[in-house]
């Protein structure tokens, strides 16, 4: 582990969300880093692009692309992909952390795998291979760096997708580099025409195969080009070359799955490891273990004890014979005497009946028994008939989730595959449920000790909530889940929670007597809205704000303050004075609140012809009516 303290990015803060720690790896495209997702408050690796990578547009979005398929991906052998982003330049994977090694590590420790080791390693490779075959998704860098090994004994595929993002970046140095640590697992197609295919995959599966069986690739060369044309020109030898004794039917194995014409290939992945299973039903535990430790350093018994045992039975001897069965140290003192066959006769009744009992033993326990046929991934009806053709009966008798066999067909049997049974007997059926998956229950509104209570019922976990304000959820309650309600997920997956604090409260401005145009601006500073009503107001100014509510204290942030606005005075209806003399005129004026001012005509008698606002107008109380007198 490199823990080197003077990387920038350890400590930093990405995306908001995820604080780097120690640097676990560096490769040719990309740096990982242990890292903290304070969100979902867990521990996860960030693979951190090179800058050179980075700063090619064409490269950040096929990596995105990428990264949103290869996040599709849902099974117990690949490694989770949990989020994708950018932050200053900094182009990154969140993925799930596999505290462990890679298949290259144990590969450089012990050599070479024995076959069931190889087996054990490569079947969860093909099964994670073909899940991404069976979504649209093509690996295209199968190798032993991509394949860890978790301390809990998991093993897991990365990088589903990455090799294609970097196949379009062409123009920077880093490739050749990348090519050179990735050329001894590409297809022939792959080098010839820069097409891969779910069978490109299985391509690279039978190299990674050979080489767990030999601890060496097939090809090896000075340079790239070497390597890639000895793929496209040369056929893969056969395992049992390097280490002899390896049995015939892991040679066929490694030799269809390389094949250099994609076609003669197993289609994908899945079909290869039927393929794989169905190998290794053939192969003894001798032959599946021969580069481990032999039977008799496991204190197995001898297997041939019976038929040493009865050759050691001697054979008796004529008479007259002074062959073996006479001693060389005792010499004869006269006449031989007749040999009884008593004790003779005895052994060879005995060595018969050992032998009539072995034979009835080996009937017994070998002669009336079978092996269980292959019945994983079938239906029941069709699971029923292939056990029939061999002479047995099907029972369920349990039911499973899991992530790759599909729903109504066989997960598991009892006996297993290959192993002994009874003629006659039942074979045990564990069916699979499909995935399991739970949908994240209606906790939207809900208070958050409910749907904390729901999800436990649900088998999720909760991760640590995000609070924030809200005007219309209440306060403790449920504003929305990620994923959504509804959602299919795994169990155990920690749903994020938006919990409400209620409003946020802010300080109400007192705005009485301001302009209503800079009240509202005031409210508006204050983070409030504001609605407007008016009225008369003898006293206030028309457009000066009369009164407010609230009046002072806090309010919900963003909620309305009513304001009433002044229309000034009330409105009366005036007077009609036409024809009245001026005293008169004004004595009326003044009696209905109104003031008067005259205007004077020359030579008239003082009678008032017009006025303005006209009788029956209206116009505020206390306004001035002009009277035109002549």
């Amino acid at each position: 582990m490199d823990t080197t303290v003077s990387d920038p990015l350890v400590g930093r803060l990405l995306d908001g969300r995820y604080r780097v720690g120690v640097r676990l790896a560096r490769g040719g495209m990309a740096t990982v880093y242990e890292a903290h997702d304070s969100r979902l408050d867990r521990t996860i690796a960030l693979k951190v692009m090179h800058p050179s990578l980075a700063d090619d547009e064409e490269f950040v979005s096929r990596f995105i692309r990428e990264a949103h398929a290869a996040a599709r991906l849902s099974h117990p052998n690949v490694v989770a992909v949990y989020d994708q982003g950018a932050d200053q330049g900094h182009v990154f994977l969140a993925m799930e952390l596999v505290r462990g090694r890679t298949l290259r590590d144990l590969i450089r420790e012990r050599g070479h795998l024995s076959p069931r080791q190889a087996l054990e390693v490569i079947e969860p490779v093909l099964a994670a291979l073909g899940a991404a075959h069976q979504a649209g998704i093509v690996h295209r860098d199968v190798k032993p760096e991509n394949v860890l090994l978790s301390d809990d004994n998991r093993i897991k595929v990365a990088d589903f997708g990455l090799a294609r993002a970097v196949s379009g970046n062409t123009g920077h140095t880093t490739a050749s580099g990348i090519l050179m640590g990735t050329v001894a697992y590409l297809s022939p197609e792959q080098v010839e025409r820069g097409v891969a295919t779910p069978r490109s995959d299985v391509y690279a599966a039978g190299i990674l195969f050979y080489e767990m069986l030999t601890g060496v690739k097939p090809y090896d060369g000075d340079t790239a080009i070497q390597v890639a044309y000895r793929h496209v020109h040369d056929d893969v030898p056969p395992p049992s070359r390097v280490i002899p004794g390896l049995p015939a039917e892991l040679d066929a194995l490694v030799t269809r799955a390389t094949n250099r014409d994609p076609e003669k290939r197993p289609a994908d992945a899945l079909r290869m490891l039927t393929e794989v299973a169905g190998a290794r039903r053939q192969l003894s535990d001798t032959e599946l273990d021969s580069l481990g430790p032999s039977l008799t350093a496991l204190g197995a018994a001898p297997e041939h004890t019976l038929v040493v045992q009865l050759d050691a039975v001697p054979t008796p001897a004529r008479t007259g014979d002074t062959g073996p069965l006479a001693s060389p140290s005792m010499p004869s003192t006269g006449p031989r005497r007749r040999r009884s066959r008593g004790p003779m006769a005895l052994l060879i009744v005995i060595a018969l009946a050992v032998a009539l009992s072995g034979f009835a033993w080996f009937y017994a326990a070998v002669l009336s028994q079978t092996t269980t046929p292959g019945l994983i991934g079938k239906t029941l009806a069709a699971a029923a008939a292939k056990a029939d053709r061999a002479g047995l009966s099907v029972k369920v008798a349990d039911s499973d989730y899991d992530e790759v066999i599909p729903e109504g067909q066989v997960l598991r049997t009892d006996p297993g595959p290959g192993r002994s049974i009874d003629k006659g007997g039942t074979v045990g059926l564990i069916m699979s449920l499909g995935p399991e998956r739970y949908a994240v229950p209606e906790v939207v509104g809900k208070t958050e000790e409910v749907a904390r209570d729901l999800l436990a019922e649900s088998n999720l976990q909760v991760a640590t909530p995000d609070r924030r304000y809200s005007t219309k959820v209440e306060e403790g309650s449920v504003i929305s889940a990620d994923p959504a309600v509804g959602t299919e997920v795994k169990p155990d997956t920690a749903v994020l929670l938006v919990i409400s604090r209620g409003a946020e409260l802010v300080a109400v401005p007192n705005v009485v007597g301001k302009p209503v145009a800079e009240a509202k601006a005031m409210l508006a500073d204050a983070k409030l809205n504001s609605e407007v009503t008016q009225k008369f107001d003898e006293a206030v100014p028309a457009g000066v704000v009369v009164s407010q509510d609230p009046a002072s204290g806090t309010a919900d942030k963003r909620s309305a303050v009513t304001l009433v606005v002044s229309k000034g005075p009330p409105l009366v209806e005036v007077p009609g004075v036409v024809g009245k003399s001026v005293a008169e005129a004004q004595a009326i004026l003044t009696s209905a609140g109104f003031l008067s001012s005259v205007s004077q005509l020359p030579g008239g008698p003082g009678m008032v012809l017009n006025q303005s606002p006209g009788g029956g107008d209206k116009a505020p109380r206390g306004s001035t009516i002009t009277l035109y007198v002549f």
